[in-house]
């Protein structure tokens, strides 16, 4: 326990609590900027067991606010799950870190988190975060949302109280579109500043704190304003009230995504298979240029390229119709 002799120290943790973060499941979905800095502090924390999961891999784009990888990993297009699994064994080998490169869906986000005691929203898309809101609420885990944008971060606790707000109850309007990563930009400071205001919210939680906050947190770094928000439960919130699942319970499906700022498009199939990828980049040498790699098989088309995962999914690169996207993913991959 030497390691943990400063946490331990602090009046709100002790001994005891930090037994029981030792004792403590956790998933963390999304990888990107919150949930990269996210795993780092939770590792560094002793929390015992940590599912880290994301569909993405590094890019040199995302070293200005993703401070867990390196530029190696951005050379090798290594999976965000597998580089932050590695990193992090390498700084707390005395926990569990159960890396998962996987897309979440209706079809798999059960299993991501049946099994833990709390969960951290990292996502970057709205739908995504309203499947992880609405399956929390259906299993009664806490989860912690997190957003950042330019200079703006927000954070807030859900609960599975029956008096406790939902994320419905505070963004029943929330909608995809509108400003992004890509086009208001981002500081790493403040995705920084969020992810250890997530993480201290779980260590209260985990620990079985009185002092779990119950606001809605939302500060602008650039002009040093913090505010907090009531958060308040809607008598008519169709997920917590009347428990209408949009996403939730709804099965996985073929499905294609564009991929904010990316001009590319993640395409899906029906249900996940196991590539040969010594026998697809045999069937893909005489279309264009092919690079194996550890967890990904590169198809370059000139101008448009398809990064191919062992378990169907691909990212199409050079466009963001995802029709055409679809069209390239039959042709070329054809499950």
């Amino acid at each position: 326990m030497e390691r943990y002799a400063r946490q331990e120290a602090f009046y709100g943790v002790g001994e005891a609590g930090q037994k029981k973060l030792l004792a403590s499941r956790v998933t963390v979905i999304g990888l990107g900027a919150l949930g990269s800095a996210s795993a780092n502090l939770l590792a560094r924390a002793g929390v015992g067991f940590l599912r880290l999961v994301d569909r993405d891999f590094v890019e040199y784009s995302n070293l200005q606010r993703q401070m867990l990888y390196r530029e190696k990993d951005a050379e090798e297009a290594v999976p965000k799950a597998a580089a932050a699994a590695e990193i992090l064994g390498g700084i707390n080998s005395e926990i569990t870190i159960e890396p998962v490169i996987a897309d979440v869906n209706g079809g798999n986000i059960s299993a991501l988190i049946e099994d833990v005691d709390l969960v951290i929203d990292a996502t970057d898309n709205v739908e995504t975060r309203r499947l992880l809101g609405e399956a929390c609420h259906a299993m009664k885990k806490p989860w912690i949302y997190g957003g950042a944008l330019a200079a703006c971060g927000m954070t807030m606790n859900i609960l599975p109280e029956e008096d406790a707000p939902c994320f419905q109850c505070l963004f029943d309007n929330q909608e995809t579109g509108g400003e992004t990563c890509a086009t208001a930009g981002v500081l790493g400071m403040v995705t920084s500043i969020v992810a250890s205001i997530q993480c201290t919210e779980a260590l209260k939680i985990l620990v079985g704190s009185p002092d779990v906050r119950r606001t809605l947190l939302a500060f602008d770094l650039w002009t040093g304003e913090f505010d907090e928000m009531e958060a308040v439960k809607k008598p008519d919130c169709p997920l917590c009230v009347r428990e209408e699942y949009v996403y939730y319970g709804k099965g996985a499906g073929s499905r294609s995504v564009s991929l904010c700022g990316r001009d590319a498009v993640q395409v899906v199939p029906d249900a996940p298979a196991r590539i040969d990828f010594d026998e697809m980049a045999g069937e893909w040498q005489r279309c264009g240029k092919v690079e194996k790699k550890k967890y990904t098989l590169d198809l370059d088309l000139g101008g448009l390229g398809i990064k191919l995962f062992a378990d169907g999914r691909a990212i199409i690169r050079g466009t963001s119709d995802t029709a055409k996207a679809r069209s390239v993913y039959a042709e070329y991959v054809g499950l």
